[in-house]
């Protein structure tokens, strides 16, 4: 009798354990970290030269990412094509780019593109010597009584300057929005020849230089060069003064006043630029139309960047997990949708956007023409920068908590490396889709920036099992939204919190 209760028993518990495991859903065999790195290695080529918006390799980028879409079945957004223009500012770099330290007219050492320096993305070309003169953080601001320039003489002169803004005056109204485009304006308008940047040195982790887009707005001068220096080349530029750039900034930003110097010391520099105001780019869309008569004409976006920061002479910047992740994990999770043969009630749209390094434009752009009602969009997911890291983060949990949610318990179940930490609103180009009020999820890998916007953004750094498991969570995600199981009456959560 023992022995028979003890059969039951056990068969009770076998079948409440089967009850309780969920069969793993098809579209999950389609998504393979190893294929995405394919596609990762493509956008990280060098013959893309980096993928600077509106670039040759940025549409031959566009163009790839669009024949796989038809590959798959999936529709054009529009009028029998893939691709949405984006319109946006233009720079291309031509011939070599140098910066060398001179005396008496003679180069006495050449400092190394993409180590020692980069230049702005939007910087202007020149070829010329000039003394050099330090200028502490660029800025003229009659608010607070502090003009950088007030007590130096920067003509003609090539000045250097902190690329952040002082923290002691974050909360002045106006000091967040002086970018490096200010800066350089600022420069030329005191008869400045060129600008260098040097990331502030005393913060807990100084930035390289790094390939860089985003200047903010203002008018671009195509003759006026821009660059990013390391702390060593700033600090070796600063030695005749006796001064070193951690004392410089602990006594301005102690005495919330200039301490501009002049450096004794003169370079040559050398940048080929050819910049358009405007030049047209692409999104790249497919649609997988809903099969629910309903629910068809409601839709999921999922959506990364493409673009990167280009190449600058013999130095390109591959952005591999910036955002190539991204985009080949859309690609695979479009294929999963097309390939299993799954058929969601709500449509779903595929896009990798243009110009995210720039300043967001090609989402913003996407939001402002939207191919489908911004008011029938459930639901945005965005990826970027997927691939290098140790766990996955999901952004917009407290402003899209049944959303987060829905990703928590997915992860429950299957990929179980989400962390905890979360935000509000949306970020990247999630936040575009968030500033019209529909819910947000952005999903990045967990201290994925080691290699942010450097030469070093290399396929090879990427783990591709960790990029497989976010791909994985992240179709789960949309599928169960685009099943319908995230109700029509948490479209609106946002507005509520």
């Amino acid at each position: 009798m023992k022995k028979i209760s003890a059969i039951i028993t056990l068969f009770f518990f076998v079948c409440a354990g089967n009850a309780q495991k969920q069969p793993e859903n098809p579209g999950l065999k389609y998504i393979s970290g190893s294929e995405m790195m394919k596609n990762v290695s493509f956008f990280a080529s060098e013959k893309l030269e980096g993928r600077f918006p509106a670039s040759e390799g940025y549409h031959k980028s566009a163009a790839y990412a669009a024949a796989y879409f038809k590959s798959l079945g999936l529709e054009p957004y529009q009028d029998n094509t893939y691709f949405q223009p984006v319109p946006v500012e233009y720079n291309e770099f031509s011939g070599p780019v140098k910066l060398e330290k001179i005396d008496k007219g003679k180069s006495v050492k050449q400092f190394k593109p993409g180590i020692d320096f980069v230049c702005r993305g939007f910087s202007g070309k020149g070829s010329f010597a000039a003394p050099v003169v330090f200028c502490g953080y660029g800025m003229t601001f009659p608010s607070l009584g502090y003009d950088d320039y007030a007590s130096v003489d920067v003509k003609g002169k090539i000045v250097i300057v902190f690329k952040q803004n002082p923290a002691w005056a974050k909360d002045v109204k106006g000091i967040n929005e002086l970018m490096t485009r200010y800066k350089a304006n600022n420069a030329e308008k005191n008869g400045a020849k060129a600008i260098l940047f040097v990331t502030t040195p005393n913060m807990p982790d100084p930035q390289k230089p790094i390939g860089s887009l985003m200047d903010g707005e203002g008018i671009q001068n195509p003759d006026f060069p821009q660059m990013q220096v390391s702390l060593d080349v700033a600090n070796e530029l600063l030695t005749n003064s006796g001064k070193k750039l951690s004392e410089i900034q602990t006594q301005i930003d102690s005495l919330k006043k200039p301490f501009s110097i002049i450096t004794n010391d003169s370079l040559f520099l050398e940048v080929h630029t050819a910049y358009e105001k405007e030049r047209l780019s692409e999104n790249i869309i497919a649609v997988l139309p809903g099969s629910d008569q309903a629910l068809k004409n409601e839709y999921v976006v999922i959506g990364a960047h493409l673009d990167h920061v280009g190449k600058q002479g013999d130095v390109y910047f591959p952005g591999a997990n910036d955002n190539a992740s991204g985009s080949a994990a859309v690609m695979e999770i479009a294929k999963a949708f097309a390939t299993s043969g799954e058929k969601p009630k709500r449509s779903v749209i595929f896009v990798l956007f243009t110009s995210e390094e720039q300043g967001l434009f090609g989402s913003e752009y996407f939001t402002a023409h939207p191919p489908v009602p911004l008011e029938k969009t459930v639901a945005m997911i965005n990826l970027d920068c997927i691939g290098f890291g140790d766990s996955i983060q999901v952004g917009g949990g407290l402003s899209a908590p049944v959303l987060w949610n829905i990703a928590r318990k997915q992860d429950s179940l299957n990929t179980k490396l989400m962390i905890s930490k979360t935000w509000y609103g949306g970020g990247a180009d999630a936040q575009a889709f968030f500033d019209k009020s529909i819910p947000t999820l952005y999903f990045a890998s967990k201290n994925s920036y080691k290699h942010l916007h450097l030469t070093t953004d290399t396929p090879e750094t990427l783990n591709p099992v960790l990029l497989e498991k976010m791909a994985k969570l992240a179709f789960l995600v949309t599928l169960e939204v685009a099943e319908g199981r995230y109700s029509k009456e948490n479209i609106q959560e946002k507005k509520s919190n």
